[in-house]
């Protein structure tokens, strides 16, 4: 399905607990636009709908709807620290094609 690296892992625990909000989890979906066709979206989430599906790992939930797992299978989420925009979740996707220079914008 989906994961998370041990640095995103360990930096949404964080996040989670800094905004009191360990109830919710990450969001994450494609959405048609960037510079390579698709862009990915992440954001804190409690709102379960039918059509999601929800990892757990760790204690921490992944959700995401079935259409964007359809592009994402395989894909593991990262963070990084480093670059001149700081630190951001990034993900690492067998099926894209092709990617931008950002790495927030695949082609499936």
């Amino acid at each position: 399905m989906l994961s998370l690296s041990d640095t995103a892992e360990n930096k949404l625990r964080n996040l989670l607990q800094e905004k009191g909000q360990s109830e919710q989890g990450l969001r994450v979906y494609v959405q048609g636009g960037g510079c390579a066709g698709m862009s990915y979206g992440m954001e804190f989430d409690d709102n379960i709908r039918d059509f999601d599906e929800v990892i757990e790992q760790n204690g921490l939930r992944i959700i995401v709807d079935k259409f964007s797992l359809k592009y994402m299978e395989g894909s593991q989420i990262d963070y990084t620290d480093e670059g001149l925009m700081g630190g951001s979740f990034s993900v690492t996707n067998p099926k894209a094609k092709t990617t931008c220079g950002c790495g927030h914008s695949f082609k499936a």
